[in-house]
């Protein structure tokens, strides 16, 4: 079973659907279960997720705007339109280097 809070067969404008506030990054959900999810995260520029990690394989992706992206140390800059894939459980941190909007697609092996 999925949880969201949208109907399926409905077409949703998905970079509309959340704005970045000052106070910190914002997520929003769009649906989840236990093996994963998809969520929408909002920065504005300057804004970072300090280093952690995701129970999760992850993929990354830049919807507006442009990110730096720490992985095991190693820098990486994503814009618009990129993306980058990550293993779960790998140490990672993000700053946002212009205001941006970012697909965070999680799966759980």
């Amino acid at each position: 079973m999925i949880d969201t809070d949208y109907k399926f067969g409905e077409v949703h404008a998905l970079a509309t659907q959340l704005d970045g506030a000052m106070d910190k990054v914002h997520f929003k959900s769009i649906f989840e279960n236990a093996n994963g999810g998809v969520s929408l995260l909002a920065f504005k520029q300057g804004q970072s997720l300090a280093q952690h990690t995701a129970p999760a394989e992850v993929m990354v992706y830049v919807i507006e705007g442009e990110i730096g992206f720490t992985m095991l140390d190693k820098p990486h800059i994503i814009n618009a339109g990129e993306f980058l894939l990550m293993g779960q459980d790998v140490p990672h941190s993000v700053v946002a280097k212009a205001d941006s909007k970012v697909l965070l697609i999680k799966i759980k092996a």
